[in-house]
């Protein structure tokens, strides 16, 4: 199975220690909705932690691996209840189906860039936060 398999193997059976298994110590993360960029596994280990921690009953479903050389792009949708804050989103108990489309790039085994996209504003929207400006109000 390929590193990226193995990585959302791990992530859709809640099992971060599974998925980080491929994923390169100076792996570089960059979160496009959160303006998140970083480096090495502890980053990616805390998206992955807020996200399961916010879900506690997500559930991570493949659709589509485009493979373009040492580069693969997964699209996949995650479906949850909010149980925490999440996105300067206060937890409102929300339902919430979001496709994202994750690139990987490949090094050997090992996977050496983490791109993660998908909507804000569509997450926000789904989470039921009317104002974008200020999306931490009570």
């Amino acid at each position: 199975m390929s590193a990226v398999g193995r990585f959302l193997d791990g992530l859709a059976r809640r099992d971060i220690h599974a998925a980080m298994e491929p994923v390169a110590d100076d792996v570089s993360l960059t979160v496009y909705p959160f303006a998140v960029r970083d480096e090495g596994t502890g980053a990616l280990r805390a998206v992955l932690d807020d996200l399961l921690t916010t879900f506690p009953d997500l559930r991570v479903t493949t659709k589509r691996l485009i493979v373009t050389g040492d580069v693969v792009t997964a699209e996949i949708k995650l479906d949850g209840t909010q149980a925490a804050d999440y996105a300067g989103a206060v937890n409102q108990a929300k339902h919430v189906d979001l496709d994202q489309a994750w690139r990987f790039a490949v090094g050997g085994d090992q996977i050496t860039e983490v791109h993660v996209y998908w909507c804000r504003q569509q997450l926000l929207r789904r989470l039921g936060v009317k104002r974008f400006d200020q999306v931490a109000m009570v």
